[in-house]
């Protein structure tokens, strides 16, 4: 696990200045504190140069490519695992963050075909697979997370690529003659002539679901595409995709084998997932996702030899400790738990704003990130259960899927929810499509239009209306496509910016290739259904994990990684921040209207949960604001 960032020229500049990429592998250096490297490079006469960070802020020579890399060692500690890897011919150039599970089932055919190795490292088997396969190839036969830059002197290309699901980040900035790219955006910081500038196109979309999908909310800063590759020869820039979603979920497994099979594939996933020269252990929560995770972990290594790192509430109705400590003593654990308070929750909000770079949507990206800084004491890779429920149907809201939509209690509820909006809410309830896109929003239409008077539902729903429509299969194959596409990104990044934040590889084992394929195979009808008379999601995968830990601990009411809001929220910290730094913010930028907003706060004992939600975002967002914009 590492970060890299770099900048290409595609005018005629070149320069022989390393000032800037020095900073931007600065600013992103908790994502690889143990070795950085530098290579500038001259598209026009094919030539490079490889400087240490240590060198003098100067290339000898003018170049329009600058690549730069910070590296955490997890696979070969050595130097020979140094990026960027240059290839023998010293024709090729890559640097990859990531972890590819599969990349040692390639090496000894690769040997075979004359290619050498100096390290033990799966950068250098995806570096000769690319040699052997080209890019195309290359990329489709990778099984892992990652986000990787190549540059071919011979093709003169520069190819930009990510995972299938978005597990790793890569940000990309086009403006001015220039394509700049990161792990971090933060790193776009030390270029020169660049600064954060606004793009409020989608903030309706931002409003109602937390996130905006592949985008973000700066002008000419976009997401790499899950599933595909940029090409850039020449100054043009070409998108491929490499991954379809829709090739999944056609070779369906049979009731009788649904069980059996997903269990083997999360065998294998997870014991894939444990390859590491750094200690290794789980994050637990105690839901059924991560249980079995830290199960199959657990039973890889020696007897009570996992390490398991956990976040607790003294209020119970949020606190899953029990479960973790059944975990925890069935499997003979060394488990790590911590509590979290309000106090620390508001200490680190803005270094963990600073840190996720969008606005901090999800309440519980505090709990990530004060596990991801404890479990640094222990370890330095953690496998989570990230996933599960979009892969898996493990949300209520696939219940609800399968339900007819005018049942009198669930239209009517509905409906007097939406009262204030009777007309919004008729035009997505009674399209099929529609609605299931708004069983993902975490804002309601009356909280959107309380804080933005002009809010527009057409305009928040429409993209991903396109890609609802594109989903092809059942109502529960569907909805599963639809959320790994479109709800589960945002909940990586949120792992991926809480635990780098801290040097700490997570990795998601729910996320490997196979498994995916398998999850996608399994039929709704086995995923949600009735288990003793009450209606039920992610079926299959509780009865499995309730073939360890017993019925009871699979089938309770499903808690999430909650967050005692109201309490925090009632606490003088809140209160007194949001007084004097956000609300002001909030009145100043004159975007949102503070005068519902105050009212909420003033009386939190009263607020309703989207109400809850609604301070939490304006309160990520007026901070991000201040970090990032002023």
């Amino acid at each position: 696990m590492c970060g890299f960032t770099g900048y290409y020229y595609l005018d005629t500049r070149k320069e022989t200045n390393n000032k800037a990429i020095r900073e931007m592998l600065a600013i992103q250096k908790h994502r690889g504190p143990d070795d950085s490297g530098i290579v500038g490079i001259n598209t026009q006469n094919k030539s490079f140069e490889a400087i240490t960070i240590s060198e003098d802020a100067a290339f000898k020579s003018e170049n329009d490519l600058i690549l730069g890399f910070n590296r955490l060692s997890i696979l070969d500690l050595s130097p020979m695992g140094h990026q960027p890897m240059i290839s023998p011919d010293e024709q090729v150039i890559l640097i990859m963050n990531g972890e590819i599970y599969n990349a040692f089932d390639y090496k000894a055919d690769l040997e075979s075909k004359g290619h050498h190795f100096k390290s033990t490292s799966d950068t250098e088997i995806v570096l000769h697979l690319y040699l052997e396969y080209g890019m195309e190839t290359m990329i489709s036969m990778l099984n892992g997370m990652f986000a990787l830059a190549i540059y071919d002197l011979k093709l003169d290309t520069l190819f930009l690529a990510r995972d299938r699901f978005g597990i790793k980040p890569l940000y990309l900035l086009k403006e001015n003659g220039r394509l700049a790219f990161a792990s971090e955006m933060k790193s776009f910081k030390a270029l020169p002539d660049f600064k954060f500038e606004a793009d409020f196109e989608k903030m309706d979309e931002f409003l109602l679901f937390r996130n905006v999908v592949n985008n973000t909310l700066f002008k000419n800063i976009s997401n790499c595409i899950p599933g595909t590759y940029l090409s850039i020869t020449k100054g043009e820039i070409q998108s491929h995709q490499y991954y379809d979603i829709n090739q999944e979920g056609n070779h369906p497994i049979s009731h009788q084998d649904s069980q059996t099979t997903l269990e083997k594939a999360l065998q294998k996933s997870v014991a894939s997932q444990m390859i590491s020269d750094v200690k290794l252990g789980c994050q637990l929560s105690g839901g059924v996702d991560s249980s079995l995770v830290s199960y199959y972990a657990a039973k890889a290594l020696d007897h009570g030899n996992l390490e398991t790192i956990s976040i607790t509430f003294k209020d119970q109705k949020f606190s899953e400790e029990k479960y973790i400590d059944i975990v925890a003593d069935q499997l003979s654990l060394h488990a790590h738990k911590y509590e979290m308070e309000a106090n620390y929750y508001f200490d680190v909000l803005e270094k963990a704003i600073w840190h996720f770079e969008q606005p901090l949507n999800h309440p519980n990206t505090i709990g990530i990130y004060l596990l991801s800084q404890e479990a640094k004491k222990h370890v330095t890779v953690l496998l989570s259960g990230e996933g599960a429920d979009e892969s898996l149907a493990g949300y209520s809201r696939f219940i609800r899927a399968t339900q007819f939509p005018f049942f009198r209690r669930m239209f009517l509820g509905a409906l007097k929810k939406n009262s204030k909006n009777i007309s919004e809410f008729i035009s997505y309830y009674f399209d099929s499509n529609k609605r299931m896109i708004m069983e993902s929003a975490f804002g309601s239409l009356e909280t959107a239009h309380a804080l933005k008077s002009d809010f527009n539902l057409q305009n928040a729903i429409q993209e991903r209306y396109q890609t609802i429509k594109s989903m092809k299969g059942d109502t529960i194959l569907k909805q599963r496509k639809f959320e790994l596409l479109t709800y589960l990104p945002d909940l990586l990044m949120r792992q991926d910016k809480m635990s780098m934040a801290h040097s700490i590889e997570n990795r998601v084992p729910f996320l490997d290739n196979d498994m995916v394929t398998t999850s996608l195979n399994i039929s709704g009808s086995d995923l949600v259904g009735k288990h003793k008379g009450k209606d039920e999601a992610k079926v299959t995968l509780k009865d499995i994990c309730a073939q360890k830990f017993g019925e009871k601990f699979a089938y309770r009411e499903k808690m999430g990684f909650g967050i005692p809001l109201r309490s925090f929220m009632s606490s003088e910290v809140f209160q007194e921040k949001w007084k004097q730094q956000v609300a002001p913010g909030i009145q100043k930028r004159g975007l949102f209207q503070l005068d519902e907003l105050t009212k909420w706060v003033n009386s939190i004992s009263k607020a309703t949960p989207e109400q809850l939600d609604a301070i939490w975002l304006m309160l990520g967002f007026e901070l991000w604001a201040q970090q990032y914009l002023d």
